[in-house]
């Protein structure tokens, strides 16, 4: 992507060049390091397997082509973009020491970051809603909550995610970078990029806050409004037991929200006032933000979910039972021909 407004230092306006940014957030002492890679590449084996393993259950289960399952298959995808945007350039960073990304393939990392972000956001609001419906109205939780509905539900979220990023996006395309600037993590967010441009950038700090606050900020918002009315539902339940068992339906859901935004806010609160936090600090809470999701929550839905669990079971079981029949026969086959 050429950009234009891209002038090197003690050059003319006439001299120009592809703008390009240096990754950070390892420091260059620890790049290269073959055992910070490898735990890298298990890291995201792992939210690639636990995703996809996930994926493939709701798939064949017929049972769970519910609305639950519906959203909990699109937070699975949403987990999946977001470990696949922000892998390829930390490895690139810690493994292979290349540190130095193009302006057009940092803008197309920053717009899927933000976009499968915005869009985990948005699914984990709408898995609150549909615990609140189980809870306030069970019986008529199947007429409210229909596939149908879910799948509504998912190309809005879709639409709003696409509506809000674009003008985010082509704002960032018209600032002017005036030399290769080093960012503060190993993948391009707008925030980062935006206090490096050479030209005003006003407008896109008020754009990135409406975007922020308009997505991530009232999904918050509208999650904890969520939990209130569970809880004012649940409380009016007239047993202990039953009081007990509607909130243990809620578990997986609030592990997915305190995974979420618990380190997105202490992220944020470092930009503001984290000046003189260690870098190694800062450097754990912003990769524990995209990497934790898309790791535990198979794990925890996993574990929660009966059909889940047993079907994971079931193909564990089945794999022993072949290997041993395998070896059951191979045994057999060596005696015969002794």
């Amino acid at each position: 992507m050429e950009h234009p407004c891209f002038t090197l230092p003690g050059t003319n306006s006439s001299q120009t060049r592809t703008p390009s940014f240096l990754l950070g957030g390892f420091p260059a002492g620890e790049t290269a390091q073959m055992g910070s890679a490898v735990s890298l590449c298990s890291t995201y084996l792992l939210a690639l397997l636990g995703n996809c393993t996930v994926l493939s259950i709701i798939k064949v289960e017929e049972s769970l082509h519910a609305p639950m399952y519906l959203l909990l298959a699109t937070l699975a995808v949403a987990d999946l973009g977001l470990s696949t945007s922000t892998f390829p350039s930390m490895l690139m960073t810690l493994w292979l020491e290349a540190r130095e990304i193009s302006f057009g393939i940092c803008v197309a990392q920053m717009f899927f970051i933000h976009t499968f972000t915005d869009i985990e956001s948005a699914v984990i609001l709408a898995m609150a809603f549909d615990r609140y419906v189980a809870i306030r109205h069970p019986l008529r939780y199947s007429s409210i909550l229909t596939n149908s509905v879910i799948i509504k539900i998912c190309v809005a979220i879709i639409m709003r995610t696409i509506l809000i990023l674009l003008p985010l996006t082509v704002l960032l395309v018209q600032l002017c970078f005036t030399r290769v600037n080093k960012l503060s993590h190993p993948y391009c967010l707008h925030p980062d990029i935006i206090k490096h441009a050479g030209s005003d950038t006003r407008i896109n700090s008020v754009y990135g806050l409406f975007a922020l606050l308009s997505t991530l900020g009232l999904d918050l918002l509208l999650v904890l409004l969520s939990y209130v009315l569970i809880l004012k539902t649940v409380l009016n339940i007239a047993t202990w037991r039953e009081r007990l068992k509607a909130l243990n339906t809620c578990i997986s859901h609030v592990c997915a929200v305190l995974l979420f935004f618990i380190p997105m806010i202490c992220l944020s609160m470092l930009h503001r006032f984290g000046k003189h936090v260690s870098p190694h600090v800062y450097t754990f809470v912003a990769n524990l933000h995209f990497l934790a999701p898309p790791i535990l929550n198979p794990i925890i839905y996993s574990v929660k979910t009966k059909v889940i669990r047993r079907r994971i079971l079931r193909m564990f079981c089945q794999r022993g039972v072949c290997n041993s029949r395998a070896a059951i026969c191979h045994q057999s086959r060596h005696d015969g021909h002794g």
